[in-house]
């Protein structure tokens, strides 16, 4: 088993230390782990942030997990990533932090429209049509960078499962997703707290166009990585829509 959705206590809501991560991730089966806690941004304003780690945090980020990929490497296989959104207008900044620091991977988790210190957050409340369509927009450019590994909580946006017009746009995604042979996420978190994502309505349409699915336990404490048994169950439903699974992914 691989997991590349893990945050750690500088997002300001998980809890735990990153080795207690580890070794529940070990105890469970796990022969890769790869951190991707919310990607800071680089602010011109004094803006602080409430669900990410702040830029100056980085470089602690990195040489703790660095040391713990050393101190594990005969028992487990760890790589260093970011979970971030598409924000046009800081993507080159987050190119330099890329190289700077030499990260194996980013996700793309869609979560704000533009910037989380001024623009909207898609998970609540319902959505109009005209909000769903730029979400889909942003994701499309996300993708087309090449910069993200996979595709985090795709169906995250608050859209309307019954109306076909807000499917057609979401539906764009999984074109994208196939042309460009990026994963989409089965996202365990949302599936164990039973949230309006993962979608049966987004992943029938995965299933139209073939896409690869990937799980993410979006660990936010260390006991998500040893649940086994919601693993197991997602396996299941993803078996059940026909869909297909893999654990593959593109590093940078």
């Amino acid at each position: 088993m691989k997991n590349y959705h893990t945050h750690t206590y500088r997002c300001k809501h998980a809890i735990g230390k990153e080795e207690d991560y580890i070794k529940n991730a070990i105890k469970a089966g796990y022969t890769e782990l790869g951190f991707s806690d919310h990607a800071p941004w680089h602010y011109e304003s004094s803006f602080h942030p409430t669900m990410r780690m702040e830029e100056d945090e980085i470089e602690g980020y990195v040489q703790t997990i660095r040391a713990l990929k050393e101190k594990y490497e005969d028992q487990i296989s760890i790589k260093i990533g970011f979970e971030c959104e598409y924000f046009e207008d800081k993507m080159d900044w987050m190119r330099d932090i890329i190289k700077k620091y030499g990260l194996d991977y980013l996700i793309l988790g869609n979560h704000y429209d533009e910037s989380d210190e001024y623009g909207e957050y898609y998970g609540f409340p319902d959505k109009d049509l005209e909000t769903v369509k730029k979400y889909v927009s942003q994701v499309i450019k996300g993708m087309e960078t090449g910069l993200f590994s996979y595709v985090a909580h795709p169906d995250v946006i608050a859209y309307d499962q019954k109306d076909p017009r807000h499917l057609a746009e979401m539906e764009k995604i999984c074109i994208k997703a196939k042309e460009l042979d990026i994963p989409l996420e089965f996202n365990l978190l949302g599936f164990k707290t039973g949230r309006d994502y993962p979608s049966v309505p987004f992943f029938a349409l995965c299933k139209k166009h073939n896409n690869r699915i990937i799980i993410g336990t979006d660990a936010h404490e260390p006991s998500a990585l040893d649940d086994n048994r919601t693993y197991d169950e997602a396996c299941y439903v993803i078996n059940k829509l026909g869909l297909e699974k893999t654990e593959e992914i593109r590093f940078l």
